[in-house]
């Protein structure tokens, strides 16, 4: 088992850092140090006494770690233990073993993948701050703008205490713990916490000409939080149709939540609660759980992760030829930097099955468009990420980055969306055409008005979803129960996916229906 010194109660990162840049590096070193010698490294916040308390909380710790260890050593004689004295019961401290564990624990991949889905301003990217920390909308102009724009990704560890029978994430933990108080204790008890598992959460967009943006998440999404807000009439445009993606994308696992109880009295908030029911009924969520919440107060956030462990499980991943569907890619490096010291493009995702490891080779389709024709692209996996923790091999569950030895430009700007990545040799085939049997909605998702849908016509364009990859399609011929489209960009989509179908209505791109291939991986 190794230690580290910020496993000691009351050192931080940076503290640990600054102690370990004098050379103390272990805890057994700092446990045979003088105050003084501490104090004279001038450590903010580090005086006599708190050095004292580093010092002795390091003893302690290694007498812990002996103890466990002790039946390791010669076993005693029958007349060593009469003649020794029965020690008076001490209390028995925190298990740093267990804390360790934690700490190694959270290293681990995530195994789910949860979607946040609902109209725009419903409070998606807020509730992901409660629960990470990290503010999803990065990018400038989602920042001006005030609205997601881009699939938002973050990871949370979820934790538990059986004491008090309440769940709560690694963030929420740390955000009530004092300074000085030992990690991964429940902050109403102090009881030692329990790990549950790592989940990754995908953040969609809700704005109505982003319908595509969040058609693509779903592909991703092992279960999903549906937030529809107290303070509007259910349903929106976009709850209606963000329910609708997630009947089509398959996604049962549905948790719907009443967000903003705290802008509305008690009996509006009752009357909204009576129009989400009315909602959904004969629906895919009919029967999902309706919690009240506020993202911005944290209301109820124990209650959704609770949900989260009783309805949202990690589903069993498919074995198989690796295959990862690329939702982001980007250049990490910043302008200016020396050409030596470039590093690869990166490309952000999921694994769909099968695994990779750092130095596999991989191909990318359809790759790379040279005058009328895609070559695919072929590079090595340098690294794999997931938030902050580097892993040395990557499987299905949860949203990984892989770096490459790709040029950046190719990955810049999210040039690479859609693509699927695989192991040389073992993709689907890139498809300029694709047969669908077509299953129309009996009225328009989205819009103000409920329009009916009409059947589709020959020489139509349409956007098809599928992955997340966004393409058009041309009717070019009408078949007695299928439909063939000429697709423009050509795209490689995963086995067994569905196509999404959107046409323009209103000047918007609508969703009117699905697609299922024929014929076709």
């Amino acid at each position: 088992m190794s230690l580290d010194l910020t496993d000691i109660s009351g050192i931080g990162k940076a503290t640990a850092d600054k102690i370990k840049a004098a050379g103390i590096d272990s805890i057994e070193k700092l446990a045979n140090v003088k105050p003084d010698d501490l104090v004279k490294l001038k450590i903010k916040g580090v005086g006599k006494a708190t050095a004292e308390k580093y010092i002795k909380n390091a003893k302690l710790m290694l007498e812990e770690i002996s103890t466990q260890e002790e039946p390791k050593s010669k076993p005693k004689t029958n007349s060593e233990i009469k003649e020794k004295p029965v020690p008076k019961a001490k209390p028995k401290p925190k298990s740093a073993k267990k804390a360790s564990n934690i700490k190694e624990l959270m290293k681990q991949q995530a195994e789910c993948n949860i979607g946040l889905v609902g109209h725009v301003d419903h409070g998606k990217t807020s509730l992901v701050k409660a629960l990470t920390g990290d503010w999803t909308d990065r990018h400038s102009e989602e920042q001006e703008r005030g609205i997601s724009i881009k699939l938002g990704y973050s990871n949370a560890t979820i934790l538990y205490c059986p004491s008090c029978d309440e769940y709560l994430t690694y963030y929420l933990s740390e955000k009530e713990r004092k300074k000085g108080e030992q990690r991964y204790l429940c902050p109403n008890c102090k009881e030692q916490l329990e790990f549950k598992r790592n989940i990754s959460f995908v953040d969609a967009p809700g704005h109505e000409i982003l319908m595509a943006t969040m058609l693509s998440g779903a592909s991703l999404m092992d279960g999903a939080c549906l937030l529809i807000a107290a303070d509007e009439e259910c349903p929106q445009p976009q709850t209606r149709e963000h329910l609708e993606a997630l009947h089509i994308a398959g996604i049962e696992n549905i948790i719907i939540l009443q967000n903003k109880i705290d802008a509305v009295s008690r009996e509006l908030a009752i009357e909204n609660y009576k129009q989400i029911k009315e909602f959904v009924k004969d629906s895919i969520a009919e029967n999902a759980p309706i919690i009240p919440i506020s993202a911005v107060f944290g209301a109820n956030i124990g209650q959704i992760l609770r949900a989260f462990e009783e309805i949202i499980p990690s589903p069993k991943r498919r074995e198989g030829d690796f295959q990862f569907l690329i939702a982001r890619s980007f250049d990490i490096n910043r302008p200016g930097k020396d050409i030596n010291d470039l590093k690869g493009g990166v490309i952000g995702g999921s694994v769909l099955k099968g695994d990779i490891d750092v130095g596999s080779q991989i191909e990318i389709k359809p790759g790379l468009r040279i005058k009328d024709k895609y070559i695919p692209l072929k590079s090595t996996v340098v690294s794999i990420s997931q938030g902050s923790n580097l892993l040395d091999n990557a499987k299905p569950g949860g949203l990984i980055g892989l770096g490459t030895k790709l040029d950046p430009a190719l990955t810049k700007g999210d040039h690479l969306i859609g693509h699927l990545v695989g192991k040389p040799g073992t993709l689907p085939d890139v498809l300029d055409e694709v047969e669908l049997k077509i299953n129309l909605l009996d009225r328009v998702i989205g819009s103000e008005q409920m329009l009916r849908v009409h059947s589709v016509k020959h020489n139509e364009k349409l956007l098809l979803v599928v992955g997340t990859e966004k393409t058009g399609g041309t009717v070019t011929k009408l078949l007695k129960n299928t439909v063939i489209l000429k697709l423009n960009p050509p795209i490689c989509p995963p086995e067994n996916f569905i196509f999404a179908i959107s046409r323009i209505i209103n000047r918007r791109y609508r969703l009117i229906g699905y697609g299922e291939s024929v014929n076709h991986n």
